[in-house]
């Protein structure tokens, strides 16, 4: 395969023909290669997982001429389109299995674990962040409505909000409308209870 350069890729990959295939033919197993190397310590991914990726990055990497500035090689662009979607599909597999009640529930029946204090801090900002923590608990589990604390506690934990809604059976349009009016009613419940956006800053600063 020659050599091709940035404005060679960006010519052909834009114009339907014959050549723009045998560009997305050559395209593929370089994206294919690069990502081998940057999947390398995931045990899980098979050939047949990368072949994937680079499918789908192509098509974003099409979609996506138009902002190529030319600043590096477009290997290099496209590789890093490339990376990008594999990242994204694998923490998308991640949460596929996982159900929103493994989430939700935990020993101490709370929406927000013990684990997020930080232990290293001194007594003071710890019992700061102790008030913080048992007060969101609280507004949490009295001021938000079932679905809002399903969908707020799974965010929490680092469920992408596309699988949420998946999982919730919404679209992320309505999921983000959902999440937007509980924060915005704990933030005002946290005012009225003496707590700032600062104080929750300050708290939790290191």
């Amino acid at each position: 395969m020659a050599e091709r350069s940035n404005e060679e890729w960006i010519a052909v990959l834009g114009e339907d023909g014959p050549q723009r295939d045998q560009a997305i033919e050559d395209l593929r197993p370089l994206l294919v290669r690069g990502l081998s190397y940057a999947l390398a310590n995931r045990a899980k991914v098979r050939e047949e997982d990368l072949e994937d990726f680079a499918q789908d990055a192509i098509l974003r990497i099409l979609d996506s001429l138009h902002s190529f500035r030319g600043e590096s090689r477009f290997l290099t662009w496209a590789q890093k389109i490339a990376v990008h979607v594999a990242f994204s599909e694998l923490r998308r597999h991640r949460w596929r299995d996982v159900s929103l009640d493994e989430l939700t529930e935990s020993e101490d029946g709370e929406f927000i674990p013990e684990s997020l204090a930080d232990q290293s801090a001194g007594p003071e900002q710890q019992a700061m962040q102790r008030v913080v923590l048992s007060t969101l608990r609280r507004l949490i589990r009295e001021e938000l409505t079932p679905k809002q604390r399903q969908a707020m506690t799974a965010m929490m934990q680092g469920m992408p909000l596309q699988e949420v809604a998946s999982h919730m059976g919404t679209n992320p349009n309505a999921l983000y409308k959902l999440m937007h009016d509980a924060r915005q009613r704990l933030q005002e419940r946290l005012m009225e209870e003496g707590l700032s956006p600062q104080d929750m800053l300050s708290a939790f600063e290191s």
